[in-house]
């Protein structure tokens, strides 16, 4: 009775065990199935284009498939249709500048591998076989070296890649193949009319069947960074002047906006490269029938990037563990935020001007930038004590004196550290003197340090506004070349047509050097 009792309990406990196994297994799928239907919806939510492309894919592999599905068709192409159905896989991509770029170095790299590869068989094969086969391996070496070699050179890896690889591929099909294949032209024939057709069946879809234009990626694009530096140069400058101390959420959400805004340009750079090449092989022009010059496009992002170094050098002062007090950072605060808000405000004006197509002034976004600065400057210069080492803000009087007992402190300090280092290197301090010693100097020093640079963190923050006003400069250069060379309608601003003209560089250096000293 015990015994059957025993192997009962035992039965009952696998079949709870194996029960809870299922059951954790049949969450782990649940879970897996929800998380993954949720991605799917979230890549549709954020480029409804990527649905469309991806039906397009599919009709295209469907619409090819008919050359092997269908008899017909297939005893006329023979067993290299499948090429066909390859060429739409690999050739058909997002956008049309990249399909265009893949389609066009597959055929012109196939056509030039089945040329030469013919005039090779052609030469092999007038001596007789053993000269053929020798001839042929050497031809294949020797082009196996140079293609290879070729594909180093940059602008080769860089535009035409692709198809150097397609033709070393379909020489050394052909080419190996017509030692043993006597009929190798109807082989080449038929891979060279199915690659035709595969690349054609997807510069169809492509440029038909709603089509994406890569020089359109990178114009929105554009445009987003622009206005995305925006957000992030006027978010960090009001949150560092921010005196309210109790807000994590509020915080956490302009340090969201403040770090997608800058992220978003420094990931932007090999992007930018990729779709200004892509944009190049589109049959785009500007509504003047003037090539639009997308390579401008990329030299905006390259002058975004180094203006983004500077949000992102604002960025850390503000994240800074030491801070200047709030009551030295309230006597700025107005013409910070100021100076902030007329760059933020040119960046949207120079992200309006590509969105509309439009030319901007840059007298104007000059003038009222440099009116910012000079408010800035002058502010500045009525506290020069500030940047001096003085606790005081009243008189200079009282800063000389504080100055003095500053200074002072510091070289008696430092020579009681000296003096200190002296005697702990010759062996006159024992280790209680060195406990005894150390701990009430150094905080001596750190205390003197901190009543003397406690305005440090502040000329920090400045600086880097006035730097940031300084690249905001090549910026505007870089946008006004772009909307010259596109040929941007005229600005209309009350019935005035100001046409894009030299612009006068923003002053920027006509601040106190002891301000960034």
């Amino acid at each position: 009775m015990e015994e059957t009792n025993y192997y009962a309990s035992n039965r009952s406990m696998r079949s709870d065990w194996i029960w809870k196994y299922v059951k954790s297994v049949g969450e782990r799928v649940r879970r897996f199935t929800g998380l993954a239907w949720r991605t799917a919806v979230k890549v549709g939510k954020e480029d409804p284009r990527r649905v469309i492309h991806s039906l397009k894919v599919g009709l295209a592999l469907t619409l090819v498939s008919l050359l092997y599905l269908i008899k017909p068709l297939f005893e006329g192409i023979g067993q290299n249709a499948m090429s066909a159905v390859l060429t739409v896989v690999v050739v058909m991509e997002f956008t049309v500048g990249a399909t265009l770029g893949k389609g066009l170095n597959r055929g012109l790299g196939t056509l030039l591998a089945g040329s030469l590869a013919f005039l090779v068989e052609y030469v092999a094969d007038i001596p007789g076989r053993i000269f053929q086969a020798v001839f042929i391996g050497s031809a294949v070496f020797i082009l196996g070296v140079v293609t290879t070699y070729v594909r180093f050179i940059p602008h080769i890896k860089k535009n035409y890649d692709y198809g150097v690889m397609i033709f070393l591929l379909t020489f050394n099909l052909i080419t190996v193949s017509s030692y043993r294949v006597d009929n190798v032209w109807a082989i080449a024939k038929d891979r060279i009319a199915t690659i035709a057709i595969g690349g054609g069946l997807c510069l169809v879809m492509s440029l038909l069947v709603f089509p994406n234009w890569s020089g359109e990626d990178l114009h929105n694009s554009t445009i987003a960074k622009l206005e995305g530096l925006a957000n992030s140069v006027q978010a960090c400058v009001v949150r560092y002047f921010n005196d309210s101390e109790n807000q994590e959420t509020q915080e956490d959400a302009s340090d969201d906006l403040i770090y997608k805004g800058y992220k978003a340009v420094l990931d932007s750079k090999s992007k930018d490269e990729t779709l200004a090449l892509q944009a190049s092989w589109e049959p785009r022009w500007s509504t003047y029938w003037h090539r639009i010059p997308w390579r401008q496009y990329k030299v905006v992002g390259v002058t975004l990037l180094h203006f983004s170094y500077t949000v992102v050098a604002l960025h850390g002062c503000l994240m800074s563990e030491i801070q200047t007090p709030g009551s030295i950072r309230a006597l700025y605060k107005d013409s910070c935020i100021t100076l902030a808000e007329e760059v933020s405000k040119a960046l949207r004006d120079l992200a309006n001007s590509i969105r509309n197509k439009r030319q901007f002034s840059p007298q104007a976004l000059s003038d009222s930038i440099n009116e910012a600065l000079q408010n800035l400057n002058d502010e500045l210069k009525s506290q020069p004590q500030l940047f001096l080492g003085s606790k005081n803000f009243g008189g200079s009087t009282h800063a000389e004196e504080d100055t003095r007992v500053s200074f002072s402190s510091v070289r008696s300090d430092c020579s009681s550290m000296f003096e200190y280092k002296s005697r702990e290197l010759s062996g006159e301090m024992s280790v209680e003197g060195h406990k005894k010693v150390l701990k009430p100097l150094m905080s001596k020093i750190v205390m003197t340090s901190l009543e003397f640079s406690e305005a440090l963190p502040f000329a920090a923050f400045t600086s880097m506004l006035v730097e940031m006003v300084a690249k905001l400069d090549h910026v505007i250069d870089a946008v006004d070349d772009l909307a010259k060379l596109s040929r941007f309608r005229e600005f209309r601003d009350e019935d005035e047509i100001v046409v894009s003209c030299e612009k006068p560089k923003i002053v920027h250096n006509d601040l106190p050097s002891y301000a960034f000293d």
